[in-house]
């Protein structure tokens, strides 16, 4: 952690070189600092000056410019295609409105600015020859893997709401823990979430589900998030007796995030299951019972939760691949699947290949959140013994009409008149191939189409 060497890009590195050249301070600032001092590569290069908008404007002039966040005092510069934000060293004003202050105040030092920052971590800079500027002790807590507030917890959250949601997203993406003093703050502040428009909320909410430590984060931090995503407070501490379970709902959900293994998913499928996962059991609650023998029952749980997860979704006005995607997943996550082969074919009829890879890899890391036990294990086996006969058939098998060896053409040319007689004729022969009946072959099918 002691570096005090950051490796700059050369545009920013000339972006200081310029900024002090002509009399100002400038620094890189925040997550880049963080990221380099963890040995990660940063994403953008941000920086903060003396410099005020207008004089940045006239620095810059010949290059092109975007002007968006000129009244807080930000003027973004592009160099080779990307971004980088120069922003005045500011005060921020009141918060009416727990998410953006009502006014900014320009100021002339570096120390004003990194006050108003979020969190420790966050409020590091840095130029060369000057090394890390770390006023809060940043630098101990990315040591001790904590993220904390600058200054007063609730003030900051009072500041802006959504830093509840960005401390555990931070918490899900470094695998550090919240400092107490943070954690209990954002907890007496959650219900403030509710002032955050839906598409902040979903974008934090993502950042973290796809986050590497996202499930020990949940685990830790549910009722937290209970106020972005109420419907999740009711499973934390709703027990579920029985030979199966080992945990709560709650913790049980947070497991299954954390086993979730998605190796081979395109970048919908990871974000697809990352949701499904961490909502396929959110009705349970409102479905439980208890039988004679003290177990707990869970009766329509999949359709309870498949709605529920719909209406969570578009509340968060998540994108509608997303809802229909998770909301499929969520519907049938506890359903048996078919070991024969005509089962299997009519299954990839309705659902498709992908969406059952997804449901494999749901069903997968549900399972590795019960508790070990030989039905548990053989569940999974049979989960995998599905996904292997699938794969085969997926690439092999007749169960899709564009499959058959035969076309609506070709069904007309043998005398079946145009209409919707010859969509279902294809649908029975499919029917017969799937069912193994009629082999694909062009003649055999055309043989039984004139039968029909």
């Amino acid at each position: 952690m002691s570096r005090d060497t950051i490796r700059l890009p050369h545009d920013a590195y000339r972006l200081l070189q310029t900024l002090h050249a002509a009399g100002h301070s400038a620094y890189v600032v925040g997550g880049c600092v963080r990221d380099s001092l963890l040995g990660r590569l940063p994403g953008d290069w941000d920086i903060c000056t003396s410099a005020r908008p207008d004089e940045m404007k006239a620095l810059f002039h010949g290059q092109r410019l975007i002007l968006t966040g000129e009244k807080h005092g930000t003027v973004a510069v592009i160099l080779h295609g990307k971004p980088y934000e120069m922003t005045t060293y500011r005060l921020d004003g009141s918060y009416r409105d727990h998410r953006h202050p009502d006014s900014v105040q320009f100021v002339d030092d570096l120390a004003a600015d990194l006050a108003r920052r979020d969190f420790t971590i966050n409020a590091m800079a840095y130029a060369p020859g000057e090394g890390v500027i770390d006023l809060y002790g940043g630098r101990s807590d990315l040591a001790a893997r904590v993220v904390r507030c600058v200054g007063t917890p609730a003030d900051r959250f009072a500041e802006d709401a959504l830093r509840i949601l960005r401390a555990l997203r931070f918490s899900a993406k470094l695998g550090f823990a919240l400092d107490p003093a943070t954690a209990a703050a954002a907890l007496a502040a959650r219900d403030t979430l509710h002032t955050v428009s839906a598409e902040r909320l979903y974008t934090e909410l993502d950042g973290l589900l796809l986050a590497p430590g996202a499930g020990q984060t949940l685990a830790r931090y549910g009722e937290i998030l209970g106020g972005a995503v109420p419907e999740i407070l009711p499973c934390i501490g709703c027990t579920q007796p029985g030979k199966w379970h080992c945990y709560d709902v709650w913790q049980h959900s947070a497991a299954a995030v954390g086993a979730l293994d998605l190796r081979g998913q395109d970048t919908r499928g990871v974000r697809v299951l990352c949701w499904a996962t961490f909502l396929h059991d959110i009705a349970k609650p409102l479905c439980r019972s208890v039988g004679p023998d003290g177990a707990a029952h869970f009766k329509g749980h999949n359709q309870r939760g498949a709605q529920l997860a719909r209406v969570i979704l578009r509340r968060l006005k998540a994108p509608a691949y997303l809802v229909d995607g998770a909301v499929g997943l969520i519907a049938v996550h506890d359903a048996p699947l078919p070991a024969d082969d005509v089962g299997i074919l009519k299954l990839l009829n309705r659902s498709g290949a992908i969406f059952l890879r997804r449901l494999c890899a749901l069903k997968y890391a549900d399972l590795d959140a019960h508790t070990k036990t030989p039905e548990v294990a053989a569940r999974r086996a049979d989960v995998a013994a599905f996904e292997r006969r699938m794969n085969e058939l997926a690439k092999t098998g007749c169960y899709t009409m564009r499959q058959l060896a035969v076309n609506g053409a070709d069904l007309m040319d043998v005398g079946i008149p145009a209409g919707p007689g010859v969509g279902a004729t294809l649908q029975a022969l499919l029917n017969d191939v799937m069912e193994g009946t009629l082999p694909n072959e062009r003649e055999a099918l055309l043989a039984a189409a004139v039968k029909e």
